[in-house]
This record gives structure tokens, C-alpha cells and sequence, in this order.
């Protein structure tokens, strides 16, 4: 079994580090961010960094790389308030992937590659279309992360958009039925299967707290 210490970790060629540590937290959501600048021109960009914060209210949570540079995705939330979240589906990967090429501001994304952009209920920023879980996002508030001058963005769910295959009875999204994509480090992309559910857990009778 390979063994890194901090000091290895260190020493590492820039690349191979960068793909070592990316792929080594394990598999991350694989998602779509659309927004639209002040002169309706609008991006779409891959991020695999968004996360579950809270239910009530529903509260989705992204990370963004130091905006020492420009950032168009992080500046058309700032302007407009609003962006999409798109599940990246096993149709879309090469697309979806092209995203993060850096395109001047005034260059649409879906102009270079085959997505489309379509709206919903008079939504500001554009849906990815055909991805199977679309949501409405309105900016909440932000964070930086001071050990590396990065950015916690914060947003609230306006509205969400699921197939109807895809809702089990009890509210669960089973992305499996989607085809839905995560991604493994920086640049590889799998599609889950659903194995199984378990149930809540609670503690076993022998070893529960009879303290109250």
C-alpha cells in the first residue's frame, strides 16, 4: 500500500499532487452551475464541490477557487442573486467537462458546446436542459476560507425540479433512474448504481443509554 507523509505530499510534482489530493476525499456531486451577467450574456460551469447544509430551509453550499482572478460564475451571482444547480447526467460528461475551460466573460458556454439553456417560471438564470434535477438557487451569503483564500457560497432552494420516475413515496430522488454522473478527482467521471437503502438507525437494546 502506498504511504504519503505531509513532507512527501510536499515535495510532490504540482500535477500529481493536485490529482492525488482531488481524488482521495472520495466521490463528489458532479453539477452544472448556470447564471447570467448584467448584459444577459450567460455561463455554465462545472462544479463538483456542492453540498447538503440543511433541509428547513434548504440550504445547498458550493466552493469557489480565490478570485484573485476572474471568476464569472461567482460575479453573476453577486450581480443578479440567482443561479441554477444541473445534475450532470451520463449524456452530457464531455459537454459538461468543456465547461471549465476559461472562455472569456462575454463568451457563452452554450454557444461552444452542445448544451442548451432553457427557463423555467420566469427564472433569471438558465437551466441546463435535459438534466434530470434542476434547481432554482438565490444567494444567501458567503464565507472565506482563510487557509486557502477560498470561498463557501451559500444558497437557498427557490425551486426544484424532479422527474417523476426519479420521486420514490417518501421524497427520495433516486439519481441511479437518472443516469446521474459524480466525479472522482478533477477529470473522471462514473454513473452510480443504487444498491440498497437501510433503514434509520438506532442504538442496539444491549448497548442503549439507560440514562435517559
Amino acid at each position: 500500500m502506498a504511504e504519503f507523509s505531509l513532507d512527501d505530499i510536499n515535495k510532490m510534482h504540482h500535477l500529481y499532487r493536485i490529482n492525488l489530493i482531488n481524488s482521495c476525499s472520495g466521490y463528489k456531486s458532479a453539477n452544472l452551475i448556470g447564471t447570467k451577467d448584467d448584459t444577459g450574456t450567460c455561463n455554465v460551469a462545472v462544479f463538483s464541490s456542492v453540498t447538503h447544509l440543511g433541509s428547513n430551509p434548504g440550504l445547498l453550499g458550493f466552493f469557489l477557487r480565490p478570485t484573485t482572478v476572474i471568476r464569472n460564475t461567482y460575479d453573476n451571482i453577486k450581480t443578479s442573486g440567482k443561479y441554477t444547480l444541473n445534475h450532470i447526467h451520463n449524456g452530457i460528461l464531455e459537454d459538461a467537462h468543456h465547461t471549465s475551460a476559461k472562455y472569456d466573460s462575454a463568451i457563452s458556454e452554450f454557444d461552444v458546446t452542445a448544451l442548451e439553456e432553457e427557463y423555467k417560471d420566469d427564472f433569471i438564470a438558465p437551466f441546463v436542459k435535459g438534466c434530470p434535477i434542476q434547481l432554482a438557487m438565490s444567494y444567501v451569503e458567503e464565507y472565506p476560507i482563510k487557509a486557502n483564500n477560498t470561498i463557501l457560497l451559500i444558497g437557498k432552494i427557490e425551486k426544484l425540479y424532479v422527474p417523476d420516475d426519479l420521486l420514490e413515496k417518501d421524497g427520495f430522488i433516486n439519481l441511479s433512474k437518472g443516469n446521474v454522473a459524480t466525479i472522482n478527482g478533477l477529470d473522471g467521471y462514473a454513473v452510480p448504481e443504487l444498491k440498497t437503502r437501510l433503514e434509520y438507525q438506532r442504538p442496539k437494546p444491549e448497548f442503549a443509554n439507560t440514562n435517559g
